[in-house]
């Protein structure tokens, strides 16, 4: 037997999305073709119900329903004329290039605090003076101390820390005269100490033999 009309993948149109499949894209190929814009609107429809029976369990979230259509114009070239029951996605809009994000860091030279320390920071300030925010202010100061030792220093003044304070919080924490000395850094430093000793211990014991 001759078999006439062969298709070979390689010549057939590219899919746009391929995980739907070719005879998806012919659909909306021939949604396109269609004059009669209230036929291309029914059919339009029909071809969004398809698209959603291939994950049942999303097809009525309105979340999921805006990608559809979206996916839907995507596939058509943007030539696909019909009434959207959200904003139609445009070329133009697809191809814009989102903002750039800022890096949420207020204070860059002190990177090594990381961000929930000026957020700590932040929330003493606003609390009223009195013990808790005394031990709040100390508790903050201790763990900046730590994240410093943890940077690349084995030791660091407490003034050095107060200072830092002094100037995350815009002023208003001032440390710099108090009589209070912060944990000791061979204390901040101990679990850090444990933890790499642990390591080698663990290497040696793999190299030893089994009998």
């Amino acid at each position: 037997m001759i078999i006439d009309n062969l298709e070979y993948n390689t010549e057939r149109e590219k899919l746009i999305i391929p995980e739907y499949g070719r005879h998806l894209q012919k659909m909306i190929n021939h949604a396109v073709s269609i004059e009669d814009k209230e036929e291309r609107n029914k059919v339009a429809r029909a071809i969004i119900a398809v698209m959603g029976n291939l994950q049942p369990h999303l097809r009525d979230v309105p979340e999921f329903q805006h990608k559809l259509w979206d996916q839907l114009f995507i596939m058509s070239d943007f030539k696909l004329d019909v009434e959207a029951p959200f904003p139609i996605l445009t070329k133009e809009k697809l191809q814009e290039r989102p903002e750039p994000l800022e890096y949420p860091q207020n204070f860059p030279k002190y990177r090594f605090y990381g961000n929930n320390i000026k957020r700590m920071i932040d929330v003493a300030n606003g609390w009223e003076e009195g013990d808790l925010k005394t031990a709040l202010v100390y508790t903050i100061a201790n763990h900046m101390k730590k994240c410093y030792l943890n940077w690349n220093k084995d030791t660091v003044e407490d003034s050095v820390i107060f200072d830092h304070l002094f100037e995350l919080s815009s002023g208003r924490i001032n440390l710099k005269e108090s009589a209070e000395d912060l944990t000791d850094s061979s204390n901040l430093l101990r679990g850090k100490k444990k933890k790499s000793s642990g390591g080698k211990k663990s290497y040696r014991s793999r190299g030893k033999k089994r009998y």
